[in-house]
């Protein structure tokens, strides 16, 4: 419990019975602000306040309290993952993703935010993380000022989120010479970890990605005259897989964002935008030849398919990867609810060119050392230049 300029504040764990509809008022009291002529997203979280961290192997939500008024949440969830050590070495690190830090509007400036951070790491030291990080808009300068400036936490990462609207009307045209194959969960783990594995923030439990059931599947593109050979173990001796692939491949995993929250738009959007999205919504349903991409009807609340784990091989790979981005654009359509696919990938990776993309917003990843890591650690890590992959896990899109 602490004392501030309030007259109690009180940070415990999150209490679904007792907590779920004051979180929901408490979100929606923080959505009101800003300026009425601007446009902002939020999440519907479908009546489960953790549905972003449900699906972690450990995670947490803390609440705070002010004369039993609920003014605060934050949530966070830990996992083991590939990171950069000193001396150009790369190893397992347990790390602590924060996420969904609120405060409620008349209880700003009063240290709140902070409290709730400190508490959150107070938990992830107890649980032996080793470093913590989260992600922001990088114009986010409220999120960055609090982070970087008061806690401590030093800039990372800045990924790119590709965001591609999925039109209703009009089915993409996939190269007739491209084959593409669903592969089941045990293939697509093994060739993730043969690929994939020394990515930055790859996650050691890949497996359960993989097979929980939001995740609808992953696939692969070759080029038709080449083979595609299932990958296996060459024996029980060794252990070790055994593959031979065509030259040129791409695979891709999808997960259906839409079953977990919902994105809605807020606002009052410009009379030129408006009908900008009408135009381009009959451009493309009656004259598909001139391919406009149609803007979604985002009046009702929407979901999206996120593709994670992008991977290619061979120099001619780029048109598998684009096929690839058209197929699950194909396959959204099919969902009443998705109307975007959106991916997020390293700012140095490669593939991130043959990623067809509407719009491309900039994410800033910042990263803090617990648990009595060596400072000079943590700056060797976070001033490594990045690693040609960035693995995004979609349990925390």
């Amino acid at each position: 419990m602490v004392q501030g300029p309030y007259k109690e504040l009180k940070i415990r764990s999150y209490d679904g019975e007792k907590d779920r509809a004051r979180v929901e008022e408490l979100e929606r009291g923080c959505e009101i602000v800003g300026p009425a002529d601007r446009v902002f997203l939020f999440t519907d979280t479908l009546g489960d306040p953790i549905c972003r961290i449900r699906n972690s192997p450990s995670f947490y939500m803390l609440v705070a309290e002010s004369d039993n008024e609920l003014v605060g949440v934050i949530q966070g969830s830990i996992k083991l993952v590939t990171m950069a050590r000193p001396h150009g070495k790369s190893g397992l690190a347990r790390v602590g993703y924060i996420l969904g830090l609120r405060v409620s509007p008349l209880h700003r400036r009063q240290g709140i935010g902070s409290r709730l951070v400190r508490s959150l790491e107070q938990w992830f030291a107890s649980n032996h993380v080793e470093f913590a990080y989260m992600a922001t808009d990088k114009e986010n300068k409220a999120s960055v000022k609090l982070f970087v400036d008061s806690l401590g936490y030093v800039k990372f990462r800045t990924p790119a989120i590709l965001v591609n609207p999925v039109s209703p009307y009009r089915a993409l045209h996939l190269p007739s010479h491209v084959e593409i194959k669903k592969l089941g969960t045990k293939e697509a783990e093994l060739l993730y970890r043969k690929f994939m594995s020394s990515a930055e923030f790859f996650p050691k439990d890949i497996d359960n990605i993989l097979e929980n059931r939001l995740s609808l599947g992953t696939w692969v593109a070759y080029y038709k005259g080449e083979a595609w050979e299932d990958i296996r173990y060459d024996g029980a001796s060794t252990g070790s897989e055994y593959w031979r692939g065509p030259r040129n491949w791409a695979m891709v995993s999808v997960w259906n964002s839409a079953e977990v929250f919902k994105l809605r738009v807020q606002g009052r959007a410009p009379l030129s935008c408006w009908i900008y999205t009408k135009s381009c919504k009959l451009m493309d349903r009656f004259f598909p030849c001139f391919k406009i991409p149609a803007i979604p009807d985002f009046v009702d609340p929407f979901g999206f398919y996120f593709m994670y784990g992008v991977h290619c091989e061979g120099k001619s790979s780029a048109q598998l990867v684009r096929t690839l981005c058209q197929f699950v654009r194909n396959m959204a359509r099919k969902s009443e609810d998705c109307k975007l696919v959106v991916t997020e990938i390293g700012a140095r990776d490669e593939v991130r060119l043959d990623i067809p993309q509407w719009k491309c917003l900039e994410d800033l990843w910042c990263i803090k050392a617990l648990n009595n890591q060596e400072p000079s650690s943590l700056h060797e890590i976070a001033m490594s230049p990045p690693t040609r992959a960035l693995f995004v896990d979609p349990r925390e899109v």
